[in-house]
């Protein structure tokens, strides 16, 4: 089956929040000139950008507009919502399976945001991990963000500062423990995995000069979540919506990290049954089934089973049979300036017996 492959990027927030220091004109121009198909937005606790018309097609940029509900802890991306989920103003914790409930009531669904964030003590940013994990009803959990892995680099003056130039080079991927968590949930329900950028493009303050720690044009170049539909994009924002919404929330996305070479063109499928199945999928097993990977440039590749490595090879063109039961997902290292660095990360397929 063919798929269309737009790339996105989750989580980020305007001038509409507290915390947020861009407008929404400029943030679509950097995301245009990056080559960016559609924003979902995450402002605080409201859905303004929404109310005051941005919502829909600007150009060739697609705006989503959600919300982050952001009490002190356990913090949650909320789609398809008619109205926002205020946090306690006092910034206390509220139960986080209240405000899953009240998304998923209002017809909405979520992703449990930066679950493994440890804030960064050299520049006395606080730490927001999600810590109640006896909840449910939520879509999925960002398996990669932007934020938790450039901030946890921010250990010293001299790393922090060749980091603030050079993103890229220090980003590690996703932390492994928050992928062992993801591999452990998926054993049991399918937990939709994203990757986020939660950019603010806050302004730090040098002496007398002021600058933007990470301006949104150099922000969009790191981590997108790309999400593959089964129709294209029509231009109606009504139809495109629902139609990124429904792929998203089935799991035919993937995660990647775009500065060292795009990632479109990724693919990956297993042919069993005589039929093919995507990312988010599920197959009973007849007999063996034959697995499909392809990328754009040659990587270094793991194939994760059941939160092991199943296989791991070096190509752009990788097929395989398989012939047990499992969750399949990939991994795959681009090599740039002598190391891997890591660049997408898929969903996976469930595969039963």
């Amino acid at each position: 089956m063919k798929y269309y492959d737009y790339s996105g990027v989750i989580h980020f927030h305007s001038a509409f929040s507290f915390d947020g220091y861009v407008g929404l004109d400029k943030i679509i121009d950097a995301a245009a000139k990056n080559g960016i198909d559609f924003l979902m937005l995450t402002d605080h606790d409201h859905l303004q950008a929404r109310d005051e018309g941005w919502e829909g097609w600007n150009g060739k940029v697609l705006l989503i507009v959600g919300e982050e509900i952001a009490p002190r802890f356990n913090h949650y991306l909320a789609f398809n919502i008619n109205k926002p989920i205020k946090s306690p103003e006092d910034g206390q914790d509220m139960q986080p399976q209240k405000y899953i409930d009240a998304v998923n009531s209002s017809g909405g669904f979520g992703f449990i945001s930066h679950p493994d964030h440890e804030g960064t003590k050299t520049f006395h940013v606080k730490h927001y991990p999600w810590k109640d994990w006896s909840v449910d009803g939520y879509t999925g959990i960002s398996i990669w963000d932007f934020m938790t892995d450039w901030q946890s680099r921010l250990k010293g003056y001299l790393p922090s500062l060749l980091s603030f130039f050079f993103p890229a080079f220090f980003l590690r991927g996703p932390r492994r423990i928050t992928l062992a968590r993801w591999d452990a949930l998926n054993q049991t329900k399918k937990i939709v995995g994203i990757g986020e950028l939660d950019n603010h493009g806050s302004i730090v303050k040098i002496g007398a000069i002021k600058i933007a720690a990470l301006p949104f044009s150099r922000a969009f170049k790191f981590v997108h979540t790309h999400v593959c539909t089964e129709e294209p994009l029509s231009g109606d924002h009504q139809k495109d919506i629902p139609l990124l919404f429904d792929a998203l929330r089935h799991g035919r996305c993937y995660a990647a990290m775009e500065y060292f070479q795009p990632s479109r063109g990724f693919s990956f499928f297993i042919a069993a049954n005589n039929a093919e199945y995507s990312m988010g999928d599920s197959l009973v097993l007849k007999d063996r089934a034959r697995m499909s990977i392809a990328l754009p440039e040659s990587a270094l590749v793991r194939i994760i089973r059941n939160g092991a490595i199943f296989a791991e090879e070096t190509s752009k063109d990788i097929i395989l049979s398989i012939r047990e039961s499992g969750v399949y997902r990939v991994e795959a290292y681009l090599k740039r300036y002598g190391k891997y660095r890591p660049w997408i990360f898929s969903n996976p397929i469930f595969v039963k017996q």
